[in-house]
């Protein structure tokens, strides 16, 4: 039981029997560095429920703790707040209780729970990853990871864009000016070569509009009237009609495509248990929306589209299927959710990483199968991102001017290395574990700084900043794993097994504990605010009050066993935090560095 678990009931228990008045909650907070206490209770909002003086109301319920409760050793009061000093045999032996627990914070799946489902990167499948899906993927994973340590049984999925006008344009690009070229023949990655027909669709097209417009069209008529437009289309009608020649070809390309971002998923480190294919579901939820009209949830119009209002909650009217039967990305949208939880029956809700460009989206689509009556609608989360901005400005698909995921990954292992290299950390170790090390610092860096930021902010990446081996950075910490782990492998002695009961416990060392003790309620906090933010900064946090116990207080070098043997257990135990916090994130941690 933690120590909020413990002073909230005793307290209470005091008010009821001091003031024969019930409460349901206490407010605690930290206290403030220059008053004695190690946690502080807020007496403000009992105020006017006690009609009494705060500082009288603080005095009596500590005194009543100071009396009743063993962990209490004394208080003081200032204004509203009411210090409270806790012993150090309660910290000791909360400290004794999880010293051991590998998985220290993490709760067993409750199989009683219904699951959730988070969705996550969802690409086209005419061009590569790039920046803007590692932030979406990174969060997308942390998220679910964050979810299954909270307790939840998680599922991830992914809905792929595989079909439309975009993906004919690289496929008629390809046909046009391709000369037959595979991943194979040129040594690409497969989704690298498809984005690049897609670029050049986006130069020839743009070439024939200037054509057409220096013979008198205006722009738009020039937009419309280009022949590789008017081809593309005629390309998408063939698919749709089941041409042989024109399937055959999506799906050799789109083949290429999903080798492809199977390299990059592998080496960013995320996967997903189900994938879902817009070519399939493309089709659902028409018959859905048949079903909405008899039920009145949607209204048909004179030219027979159908639509939702939902003005009365202060939205606007939706179209839902089109006058001529076909459907919108609504009404996909809503047969592919219906489909998931017939396919995992277990699901209760869904987490859908998408960009914050689809916020008014989601909050239709949430309504509308809320309206439709489906008791799991209750629990759907849009996790809204901003977007990710580089110092050069905003990037553009169609002009080539993205920064590719692999590209970023591989700068990423090559600045770890540059640094590291300048900093002359890596004395004795050999190419290959240099090599494996650059990967994991480069990565842990890349991750790091997307995703200690909160997901609703938009944010700006600076690779080079992210990589400093100072300040609140993935570097920075998994550098104070491995000098804990250095620690470890110097303490040549038994100290796993050891229960120490009695000591004095130095300032810093309380200090940590209680650090440590934050981890199982910050979990909680992220995976109900659905933000690995929450999860980094907590690290980080704890990796500087480690820093600090290091520097003041001798651990290899103390006299006393007992009091050397708690320390080396004490950094153990962060160790092990850190690294279970870092798994949550995605990010490994290195034994030396």
């Amino acid at each position: 039981m933690s120590l909020q678990q413990i002073l909230t009931g005793q307290i209470q228990k005091a008010v009821n029997e001091l003031f024969a008045i019930s409460i349901e909650k206490v407010e605690f907070q930290a206290t403030r560095k220059e008053f004695e206490g190690d946690i502080t209770m807020v007496v403000f909002p009992l105020v006017k429920l006690l009609k009494g003086n705060p500082v009288e109301i603080g005095t009596k319920i500590g005194t009543y703790l100071v009396e009743q409760v063993a962990e209490v050793e004394k208080f003081n009061v200032v204004a509203g707040f009411l210090n409270i000093v806790i012993s150090d045999a309660f910290y000791i032996n909360y400290f004794n209780g999880i010293k051991s627990n590998e998985t220290f914070g993490f709760v067993n799946p409750n199989t009683e729970e219904k699951a959730v489902m988070v969705e996550y990167s969802s690409p086209n499948t005419n061009k590569p990853l790039h920046l803007g899906h590692i932030r979406n993927n990174l969060l997308g994973y942390s998220v679910a990871e964050i979810l299954k340590a909270s307790g939840k049984k998680v599922y991830k999925t992914q809905i792929i864009n595989d079909r439309g006008i975009h993906i004919c344009k690289s496929m008629l690009a390809w046909q046009k000016f391709g000369n037959g070229q595979t991943p194979e023949t040129t040594g690409l990655k497969g989704d690298k070569l498809v984005g690049n027909f897609y670029v050049e669709f986006d130069k020839a097209y743009k070439s024939e509009i200037n054509e057409l417009i220096a013979q008198g069209k205006t722009e738009e008529e020039a937009k419309k009237q280009a022949p590789l437009m008017l081809e593309a289309q005629e390309m998408l009608r063939k698919w749709e009609a089941g041409d042989e020649e024109v399937v055959t070809l999506w799906k050799t390309m789109n083949q290429w495509v999903y080798d492809g971002f199977a390299v990059t998923y592998k080496n960013l480190g995320v996967d997903f248990d189900s994938y879902y294919y817009e070519s399939n579901t493309y089709l659902l939820g028409k018959d859905v929306v048949e079903e909405g009209l008899a039920k009145g949830v949607f209204f048909k119009k004179p030219d027979g589209s159908v639509w939702i209002d939902l003005t009365a909650e202060g939205l606007d009217e939706k179209l839902v299927l089109r006058s001529d039967g076909t459907s919108v990305y609504m009404t996909q949208d809503i047969g592919t959710a219906i489909q998931r939880v017939k396919d995992f029956p277990d699901v209760g809700g869904m987490v859908y990483t998408v960009g914050n460009e689809q916020d008014y989206h989601f909050k239709v689509l949430f309504l509308i199968l809320k309206k439709l009556g489906f008791d799991w609608a209750q629990h759907l989360f849009h996790l809204s991102y901003g977007m990710v901005e580089l110092p050069s400005g905003r990037m553009k698909s169609r002009e080539g001017t993205v920064v590719d995921a692999d590209d970023l990954m591989h700068e990423m292992t090559t600045t770890a290395q540059a640094i590291s290299e300048e900093l002359g950390k890596l004395d004795g170790y050999t190419a290959e574990e240099k090599a494996v090390l650059y990967k994991t610092i480069g990565l842990g860096a890349l991750k790091y700084y997307m995703l200690k930021v909160d997901p609703k902010k938009t944010m700006m990446f600076n690779p080079e900043e992210s990589v400093d081996f100072n300040g609140n950075t993935g570097p920075f910490i998994q550098y104070t794993y491995a000098r804990i782990q250095s620690i470890l492998r110097k303490a040549d002695f038994e100290y796993k097994t050891v229960v120490v009961e009695t000591i004095d416990l130095h300032e810093k060392e309380k200090e940590l504990i209680k650090q440590i003790q934050l981890f199982p309620e910050v979990i909680q906090q992220a995976a109900e605010n659905h933000s690995p933010a929450l999860v980094a900064n907590y690290t980080y946090d704890l990796v500087k009050e480690f820093n600090s116990f290091y520097q003041n207080v001798s651990i290899l070098g103390e006299d006393e066993v007992a009091k050397k043997i708690f320390r080396v257990q004490l950094s153990y135990l962060v160790g092990n935090t850190i690294k279970n916090a870092f798994s949550l994130l995605g990010i490994q941690v290195p034994e030396r560095m």
